[in-house]
This record gives structure tokens, C-alpha cells and sequence, in this order.
């Protein structure tokens, strides 16, 4: 396993180990001082978060498995970049950034969705 696969893998685990603990502190510790629009925002974000860090553990193994692909290997990276731009923004304006980082979290959701269009595409153009 080379190392940028090696480094996405790991950022796949971090990004999980954070949705868990953000996930525990909003619900024991930030819940009750949020306004619904706010915590239904968090939640968002969390969920994102997990699902497209497991998205990015499979799609690293994929990438494995296809090494040929450049396409699959490119949309981990932009799973990595829509957790980023998209989960980070959300917690940003909940943890007190100003309202106009969350215009950041669109541009996360359309690399969440060039992720999986990558991904699909990679593996429509693999030869057996």
C-alpha cells in the first residue's frame, strides 16, 4: 500500500473518530444550548460525516484494487475535501463563526457529489 492510500485511510479514521466525538458532545454537552435550526444543522453535519468517512474507507480499497484508475483514486480526495468544506463550515458557524462560512458548506456538498460521480465513472471504465 503506498502512502498517499495509507494517508487517506487514516484521515478516514480521524474523520470518523471526530463525527463520534462531536456526535457525543453535541448530544450530552451542546444540545440544550442551540436553537432547533442549529442543532438539525449539527446533525447534518455529523451524519455527513459519518457516511462519507465510510465512503472514503471503501472507495481507498477500491482504489486499491484498481490502481489503473485515476478517477477512483481522486474521489477520496473529494470525499476528504466535502467533509472538510461541508461538515467543517456547519460546525464552524455552530461553534460561533460568522453566518457566512456555512456559504462554504455548498461547495462541500458538490465535492461529496463529484466524489461519488468519480467513483461511478472509475469503475464504468474498468476493463476486466
Amino acid at each position: 500500500m503506498n502512502n498517499t492510500r495509507r494517508f487517506l485511510l487514516g484521515a478516514a479514521a480521524l474523520i470518523l473518530l471526530l463525527a463520534t466525538l462531536l456526535g457525543a458532545y453535541g448530544t450530552h454537552g451542546l444540545r440544550d444550548s442551540l436553537t432547533a435550526a442549529a442543532w438539525e444543522a449539527y446533525e447534518t453535519a455529523i451524519a455527513y460525516q459519518f457516511y462519507h468517512g465510510l465512503g472514503m474507507l471503501g472507495v481507498t480499497v477500491v482504489a486499491q484494487r484498481y490502481p489503473e484508475s485515476r478517477l477512483i483514486a481522486v474521489s477520496a480526495w473529494l470525499l476528504l475535501a466535502g467533509v472538510i468544506l461541508f461538515c467543517g463550515s456547519i460546525y464552524a458557524t455552530t461553534f460561533g463563526a460568522p453566518s457566512g462560512v456555512g456559504s462554504i458548506a455548498p461547495l462541500g456538498g458538490i465535492a461529496f457529489m463529484l466524489g461519488w460521480l468519480a467513483l461511478g465513472v472509475g469503475l464504468a471504465g474498468i476493463r476486466s
